[in-house]
């Protein structure tokens, strides 16, 4: 597959894939940042744009990825912009699947089955274009050591990369310390990267479930998640922040299938 066809999300998934296990790093922020990626996407397209902390759809134009597409779709049938914390934080169930078995069917990576404790069926996934996972960590090493502006899409990356916890996937250890902190910086050179790799935070935090709660509890709305976010555990936040309970959220089959636990 070119260049030119592989999406932020499918280069998120890439990074987030560990070469020897198989296994996805972050596995339930990745979901959020899978989320998130497709908006930063879309954004690329023309298709959305941002308005304050909302997203607005201003050309629902079919893309011709289904992928992004039925997000977009999603989006128009709103009607009116949608906070991003909102919708990052909505229920995404199988997105991680549907994305890796989009790799698997362009070639990128390959299924390996295998059990679970001996009996629970499991799959995980290798990547067999290797080159062009080193091109895509080569863009993210080169903008932390060179200091230059990346273009949009690599900092859009970098910003979702940051926001899920790939950090310390990517750079570990005390010797990685100044890289992390050098990603983390690069979220300022994107402002749509930005703004849904805040959003992806806040959800984390369980920012994204507060403005509903106050306005159930006959509150009025404020103009942002308030003070002092409760800090939550991120499978705890995200579920949440959809409405549903956590064992909905996490106890489908795509979480055992990918053998990200």
């Amino acid at each position: 597959m070119g260049r030119s066809r592989r999406t932020i999300p499918e280069e998120l998934l890439l990074l987030a894939l560990d070469p020897t296990t198989g296994t996805t790093a972050q596995p339930q922020s990745l979901d959020l940042g899978l989320a998130g990626a497709q908006l930063v996407e879309l954004a690329l397209a023309g298709r959305i744009a941002p308005d304050g902390d909302r997203i607005a759809v201003v050309m629902p134009r079919p893309t011709g990825d289904p992928t992004l597409d039925s997000a977009l779709e999603l989006l128009r049938r709103r009607g009116s912009p949608v906070r991003a914390v909102h919708w990052i934080g909505g229920p995404r169930l199988g997105l991680r699947q549907t994305y890796l078995s989009h790799l698997e069917r362009c070639g990128m990576v390959h299924a390996v089955a295998g059990q679970m404790c001996g009996v629970l069926p499991t799959t995980r996934y290798q990547a067999t274009e290797t080159a062009i996972s080193r091109e895509i960590r080569a863009r993210l090493d080169n903008a932390i050591r060179t200091g230059v502006p990346p273009d949009p899409r690599t900092a859009a990356l970098a910003a979702l990369a940051h926001a899920v916890g790939l950090g310390k996937h990517l750079y570990p250890g005390n010797e990685g310390r100044s890289s992390r902190s050098r990603l983390r910086d690069l979220i300022r050179h994107d402002p749509m990267g930005g703004l849904v790799a805040h959003a992806v935070m806040d959800v984390q935090n369980g920012a994204a479930a507060q403005p509903r709660r106050a306005q159930a509890a006959g509150a009025p709305p404020g103009p942002g998640p308030g003070p002092g976010p409760v800090r939550q555990p991120a499978a705890r936040a995200t579920a949440d922040a959809a409405g549903v309970p956590l064992q909905s959220r996490h106890g489908h089959g795509n979480m055992a299938r990918v053998g990200a636990r």
